[in-house]
């Protein structure tokens, strides 16, 4: 069977293997490869090795080097700056595994971070290590990997600091067995977290110093921004196994200056100020409106993607709050993409839909 979505490490094997096989640098206790290789898998090379991330390699370096000290890593950000992108392609090129993860909810339990128990064995026997369900941080701590925590803030206070002990200790207690496990060299946690969402709840300051805080801007320019949607949006053409198309920038640019003209309240001239949605009007939003444009041009279109295609799934993407949003959509539609050249056709499409 054909995984849906591969993992960075299956995905990108090959590209691992070969900076595994000529990395000559020192690599920290526990890691595949050195830093700097690190570094290079996840910007690219300009040759074998592919951009997993556009934006500023300083920020990759600094990332990185958290990792090779005993400090945890918090990767914070507005909805869809690429965090659990980053974190998952890290954990990758460190580990060679990125599935040791925690979802974080409103709802994780404690056991999720520490460890729970199979009941029945535990009913059945008492306390034992067979009994014993080890989490995803647990078992980095026994492997020396790499655990990751999506959306840390969302996670009830008092289980979030359950993490307290682990990265400042490098234990987690057992109790329960009068034991503990300490983790092996090469272990450690990136975190992910952004402060947008509805009931989030703040971390403690106690657990805040244990994390070195980075936080991933949007893109700086649609020039970057369209070079992540393009590369991404054939990323995952080729995985969904969507038929071919022929190049689409001129749409994908059309997509991202909508983003981006909402996003920031000013059209990309500076010259006309239009109201923001309530919505992010993320990257990751951009991505999946071209994709969705792509199997419709495919499946139901000529075969080329055209301003209908992806009209529809903006206006999706924008229109999240049903009282508000349809009114500065429809006041963005009349002062600014009415009077755009070229613009005629998406107009009609976004009009329409």
């Amino acid at each position: 069977m054909t995984a849906l979505r591969p993992h960075a490490e299956q995905l990108f094997a090959e590209e691992l293997a070969a900076l595994a096989s000529v990395d000559d640098r020192p690599r920290p206790p526990g890691w595949r490869l050195s830093p700097q290789a690190v570094v290079t898998y996840l910007l690219g090379d300009d040759a074998k090795i592919t951009p997993k991330y556009v934006g500023p390699r300083r920020l990759m370096e600094v990332a990185v080097a958290t990792l090779a000290t005993d400090r945890a890593l918090l990767l914070l950000g507005v909805p869809g700056t690429a965090k659990t992108w980053v974190s998952e392609h890290l954990a990758a090129a460190i580990s060679g595994d990125s599935t040791l993860l925690v979802q974080g909810t409103a709802g994780t339990p404690e056991e999720a971070i520490r460890y729970g128990w199979n009941y029945a064995r535990l009913l059945a026997e008492g306390p034992s290590t067979a009994a014993l369900v080890p989490s995803p941080v647990m078992r980095a701590m026994e492997t020396g990997t790499i655990a990751r925590v999506e959306e840390l803030t969302r996670v009830p206070s008092d289980v979030q600091d359950t993490l307290i002990t682990i990265l400042s200790e490098k234990t987690l207690p057992v109790p329960e067995l009068a034991s503990e496990v300490q983790a092996t060299k090469g272990f450690n946690i990136i975190a992910t977290a952004n402060d947008r969402d509805r009931g989030v709840n703040e971390l403690s300051s106690a657990l805040r110093r244990r994390f070195n805080t980075i936080v991933l801007p949007v893109p700086a320019s649609a020039d970057e921004e369209v070079d992540i949607v393009a590369r991404r949006v054939a990323q995952l053409g080729r995985s969904l196994e969507l038929p071919e198309v022929p190049p689409a920038l001129e749409e994908i640019r059309r997509v991202v200056t909508v983003f981006r003209e909402l996003r920031s309240g000013l059209t990309e001239d500076g010259r006309t100020k239009v109201k923001s949605p309530t919505g992010t009007l993320s990257t990751a939003e951009a991505i999946s409106v071209v994709t969705n444009g792509w199997a419709l041009a495919a499946h139901f279109g000529d075969g080329v993607l055209r301003p209908g295609d992806v009209a529809a799934g903006i206006v999706g993407a924008v229109i999240k709050d049903p009282s508000s949003d349809p009114v500065v959509w429809r006041e963005y539609l009349e002062t600014v993409v009415r009077e755009r050249d070229g613009w005629t056709a998406f107009y009609r499409a976004a009009r329409d839909a």
